[in-house]
């Protein structure tokens, strides 16, 4: 089959949609498919790989001629700009929503009449159960894959009670984490926290670590990738993602899981679904609550054992490969039907 895969950004930019997208074009590609990425996002240079082409900020006429010589035509996570090529080049067209049509608070977000008619008009995929219940039609769910090659338990000491790792703005919830660590001063537990990220607020974040008597508990890592990654959540016993928003769906905590910590999450949105039988989840917003899971796992080792000992069983449903073999059914059957 041949595959034009549909990704606004993509590597060397660094996120969910863009590793999403470069895990799944790699495993399509070694199953013997043809595989085209699409993207805006620039590079000076790019490593030959075998079955995939990549088209970085194509004109119109390079992007319609890509568009007619595929079999199917896949957008992770809705572009606009792209979607012009299926009035005229019409292909069997699946795009996968990464994110709310509407917010929390039931506004809707930029753009939402047209996202909704490109949800009517493709086959829709939602990576996670929360994200098919906002959208106006069916969807197939299919949840993102962790990069299972990287992400995995190495041998040596935990050092670190607790980690967060994700960018250090107001809504991913590292300040919410620090509310949660000072409740539990007055108990007597002291757990050593590891931020792992960087982010506009982290000098807020310092100042308030210090003015809640944490300095000396909390280390800021900075932003880190790939090994250095590994190696740091290999250092924590529990991964706590806080985020104060609902998450589509939680890439983070399969990461965490992967490298052997329990987790603990907010309830909102696809977080739990990513979390499975690995971790606990609190309401979002409530630092009484995740002060709460916290001191539950720190004085019971053996239940944070029997989450860590979940992980294999779990983790097998979100590898490359096997997400990238479900797609691969869903793109057969669209392409055999046009829907």
């Amino acid at each position: 089959m041949r595959i034009l895969a549909v990704s606004r950004s993509f590597l060397p930019s660094l996120g969910g949609i863009e590793t999403t997208t470069d895990a799944l074009a790699r495993a399509w590609a070694a199953a013997g498919h043809e595989v085209t990425i699409a993207t805006e996002t620039p590079s000076a240079e790019d490593a030959p790989q075998p079955g995939i082409a990549l088209l970085r900020g194509p004109s119109r006429r390079a992007f319609f001629r890509a568009a007619r010589a595929a079999d199917l035509v896949w957008h992770n996570h809705l572009s606009l700009r792209a979607a012009w090529t299926q009035a005229l080049a019409w292909r069997p067209w699946v795009v996968t929503h990464q994110g709310w049509l509407r917010r929390s608070d039931g506004t809707l977000t930029p753009g939402y009449r047209v996202k909704r008619a490109a949800a009517r008009a493709a086959h829709a995929v939602a990576i996670s159960r929360a994200i098919a219940a906002d959208l106006p039609v069916a969807a197939t769910v299919i949840p993102n894959p962790y990069r299972d090659r990287l992400f995995r338990t190495l041998d040596g000491p935990r050092r670190y009670e607790l980690a967060f790792l994700g960018r250090l703005v107001t809504d991913k919830g590292a300040g919410l984490l620090l509310e949660a660590l000072a409740r539990l001063n007055p108990t007597g537990r002291s757990p050593q926290l590891l931020i792992v990220g960087s982010g506009p607020e982290e000098q807020a974040l310092r100042a308030r670590a210090h003015q809640l008597g944490l300095g000396g508990r909390v280390r800021f890592a900075g932003a880190l990738r790939d090994r250095e990654l590994v190696e740091a959540l290999n250092e924590a016993r529990i991964l706590v993602v806080p985020s104060l928003y609902d998450e589509p769906f939680g890439i983070v905590a399969l990461e965490g899981i992967a490298c052997g910590c329990a987790v603990i999450a907010s309830a909102g949105g696809g977080l739990p679904e990513a979390v499975g039988p690995c971790g606990l989840t609190f309401r979002n917003g409530d630092a009484d609550a995740l002060a709460a899971r916290i001191a539950e796992l720190l004085d019971d080792p053996r239940r944070r054992d029997e989450l860590i000992a979940r992980a294999p069983a779990h983790l097998a449903q979100f590898t490359a490969e096997a997400i990238a073999a479900r797609y691969l059914h869903l793109f057969e059957a669209v392409a055999r039907t046009g829907r």
